[in-house]
């Protein structure tokens, strides 16, 4: 007998397929997205890590994270009882000495032959333990209570899903293939990989005929975005974990492929994050964008990137107060020439960022991790010298941040603060013992609404009340320090509740602040600004910059600890109230570092910096370097992510990744000082080094 179906049907399969159309292949519609995760590709699901935090610890210390120390609830208690009688286990085991069956029992569960405080009775049935896992999911499942869901999620972190694996699609999309590979198979692969890919993909007569101009807009846009410096990428990166200047060549390439002609782009540093072998890359990007008929305007601190323009705009001399006077415009050889220009200076090498002198010995000890193998690392053994200055750089994409911020950081920041961020993978770390403190100083933001600022991050805004609430005036009208807080009741302005601005929700565009009609940006009533000092009120205070601070509080020493703090990491300019959402990831990195330089210094700390040169003039990365340096000098430990040559020149050590990007990269290619790695060949990073030191 012959069967036949009109429908795309497997009778020994039990399979049928609706005819293919291209939401099959998207994880953002209903037809192709995975039915478990709804096309996220990952889930909150519970961790067995977070479970048992720490298996040296016995079950009487608090092993099992979720049911604690003793004394347990009786639900546990029991159960715990039981299985020391069944197993004959001291519960002051180390969990990881622990019968493999008891764990499994305690976290899993099982109808077990155990019986509250008794054997069984003939015909009496097993109590049914439901396990410490499978109980809190079904609680989180279940309950109605935020916070016990929120007590839960403590124990659970992202994941792959279950059912796709992290592909987002479902089973029947993920069985079409192209030469034996599926549409997440392809999305794996590097832009440069996939590019290979379509470039030597041969298809017989008929399908190249119908996928030609198909493969061709594939072919395009791909060249597009591995020739901004994104060839390391996968396509199926989260936007969420790119970072500012690969988001912005990524709309870079889009524009490209676009082909608009008449078009002014403006761009912001766009060589954030790009080692010195890939600007060349976006450089002739740029430069072509400009030959298809359009003006290109870019904010750019990049030397090479300087070079390579028609014309340059300086401004200054100084910032803030300082700047906002163009002291030159004209080509890159007369800059050069420049008397009035600080860049034209630096571009000429009238002032230079020198190399040190002598580079420290540090103490002879070093934090060594082993094994980190996360995203494309390659069971990277990594030691860091302590008491050094250390530059880790890398072609883009090479696996600096996997290395440093993913790995590394989370362990120390397990170690000293008990912070639950699950590292990447690694085999051990050893060499805890020879600091005190990490300190991880990123570009996020400060704060996230117009309420933070410098004076409320660094603290001196507590300081600053405290003297306004000493005035002879304030204690007349009986005014406590809370009266000069714009986060809480009496003093501020209620109509705008303190911000100086209201926020307006647009819906579907993203909110906007205008100014508070009432105060008008004042953030506080009437009466408290009445009170003064030193003839200025709290809002004149909080308009000044750093620099007219620095002079106004003169004569209190805990007050312009911290304001030179903010000045020595560049920030003379900002101002003390300035609302955090208008600080750039630069600016609010260094008012982090600010507010650590301010505190009282161990001598065992250990500093991570992602890129602080972000937005960063050369005479300000002079001055950010002075304040590393100084730090390194008291005997701490820095180490900072940098594609800056001024900044990798002055440091004592560096750990070069590479050799590439992407799956090529991954493995430490280069250590030592930068002379050392100017001399080692396949290191990129050393290359660029060898013009500092010659042959």
């Amino acid at each position: 007998n012959y069967f036949y179906n009109e429908h795309l049907a497997c009778l020994k399969c039990n399979l049928s397929f609706e005819e293919l159309e291209p939401s099959f292949f998207s994880f953002n519609s209903p037809l192709g997205a995975c039915d478990k995760c709804d096309g996220l590709g990952n889930m909150m699901q519970i961790d067995i890590d977070r479970i048992i935090p720490n298996d040296k610890l016995s079950i009487m210390e608090g092993a099992i994270a979720p049911i604690g120390p003793p004394p347990w609830k009786s639900y546990y208690n029991d159960i715990i009882q039981q299985l020391v009688e069944k197993y004959k286990f001291n519960l002051s085991l180390p969990w990881k000495s622990i019968p493999s069956d008891v764990k499994k029992i305690l976290l899993y569960g099982k109808k077990t032959s155990l019986k509250k405080n008794s054997k069984l009775l003939k015909g009496e049935k097993p109590i049914e333990f439901e396990g410490v896992i499978p109980r809190i999911k079904r609680r989180h499942r279940q309950t109605a209570s935020s916070y016990i869901r929120e007590w839960v999620e403590k124990f659970m972190t992202v994941q792959n899903c279950e059912l796709c694996d992290g592909d987002r699609l479902q089973a029947s999309s993920l069985s079409v293939y192209i030469k034996n590979k599926n549409i997440a198979n392809l999305t794996n692969l590097s832009i440069k990989k996939l590019a290979s890919f379509f470039n030597e993909l041969n298809l017989n007569k008929k399908d190249s005929e119908i996928s030609l101009s198909i493969i061709k807009e594939i072919q395009s846009r791909l060249l597009f975005l591995n020739n901004v410096g994104l060839g390391y990428l996968n396509l199926n990166r989260n936007a969420m974990t790119l970072s500012g200047g690969e988001s912005q060549r990524i709309r870079l390439a889009t524009q490209i492929g676009s082909q608009l002609v008449g078009v002014m782009y403006i761009l912001d540093e766009p060589s954030i994050g790009l080692h010195p072998r890939d600007n060349n890359k976006l450089i002739k990007t740029l430069v072509e964008l400009k030959n298809l008929g359009n003006t290109v305007i870019v904010v750019e601190h990049d030397a090479e990137t300087m070079q390579s323009s028609d014309w340059i705009l300086d401004l200054g001399k100084g910032a803030g107060i300082h700047g906002g006077d163009v002291v030159y415009e004209g080509t890159y050889l007369n800059i050069l020439k420049s008397k009035k220009s600080t860049t034209g200076a630096y571009l000429s090498n009238k002032i230079n960022i020198e190399i040190p002198k002598k580079l420290r010995n540090g103490n002879n000890k070093a934090i060594s991790l082993m094994g980190a193998s996360g995203n494309n690392l390659k069971q990277v053994n990594l030691s860091i010298p302590l008491n050094k200055f250390i530059c880790v750089t890398g072609v883009s994409g090479s696996g600096k941040s996997t290395l440093i911020n993913q790995t590394l950081y989370p362990c120390l920041a397990k170690q000293y603060f008990s912070r639950n961020v699950k590292p990447l993978s690694y085999n051990a770390i050893d060499g805890l013992s020879y600091i005190d403190k990490v300190i991880d100083i990123n570009q996020s933001p400060i704060g996230k609404t117009p309420r933070s600022n410098p004076a409320t991050y660094t603290g001196v805004f507590t300081e600053i009340r405290e003297l306004f609430s000493n005035t002879t005036e304030s204690k007349i009208r009986g005014y406590k320090s809370g009266r000069f807080s714009f986060n809480v009741k009496g003093g501020r302005c209620e109509s705008c509740q303190g911000m100086g601005v209201v926020k307006v929700e647009m819906h579907f565009l993203p909110d906007m602040y205008i100014q508070c009609d009432q105060c008008k940006g004042k953030r506080f009533n009437r009466e408290t600004l009445q009170v003064k000092f030193k003839s200025k009120n709290i809002h004149e205070v909080l308009s000044m910059s750093i620099e007219e601070a620095r002079v106004f509080y003169k004569t209190h020493q805990s007050i312009i600890r911290k304001l030179n703090a903010l000045y020595n990491v560049g920030l003379g300019y900002i101002k003390l109230g300035q609302q955090a959402t208008t600080l750039s990831g630069g600016e609010a990195q260094r008012v982090k570092l600010s507010k650590e330089l301010s505190k009282v210094n161990t001598g065992r700390t250990l500093y991570i910096l992602d890129e602080p040169t972000t937005g960063l003039h050369f005479q300000d990365i002079q001055l950010l370097l002075d304040v590393l340096h100084s730090l390194a000098d008291k005997g701490n430990t820095i180490i900072v992510i940098e594609h800056n040559l001024d900044v990798i020149k002055t440091a004592d050590w560096i750990i070069d990744l590479g050799p590439e990007g992407g799956e090529k990269g991954g493995q430490i290619i280069a250590e030592g000082s930068p002379k050392d790695v100017s001399k080692i060949r396949n290191s990129y990073t050393g290359q660029f080094l060898k013009s500092y030191y010659g042959k």
